[in-house]
């Protein structure tokens, strides 16, 4: 059984040039915060993609795939009280 590689850097751009260096899905102006937030509000792929026709499933899924990475890179800082 074949594993889907859940890569998003060739569909995940970061350049100051376009939405101040917001991450976009590459070749539009479409930020990934913008894709999680419909996914949140129970948009579906096809509603997406009927929203933005530009964007394809690898591209929501990339932006799914992106977020993630960022999230396990982050580290928390518990406060002492």
């Amino acid at each position: 059984m074949a594993t889907e590689t859940r890569s998003f850097e060739d569909h995940i751009v970061v350049d100051p040039r376009v939405l101040v260096g917001k991450p976009v899905i590459k070749g539009t102006r479409v930020p990934v915060s913008l894709v999680l937030n419909l996914l949140g509000h129970g948009y579906d792929f096809a509603r997406i993609r009927e929203a933005y026709p530009q964007l394809a499933d690898d591209d929501i899924k990339a932006a799914i795939a992106y977020s993630e990475a960022r999230l396990n890179r982050e580290r928390v800082k518990l406060r002492s009280t």
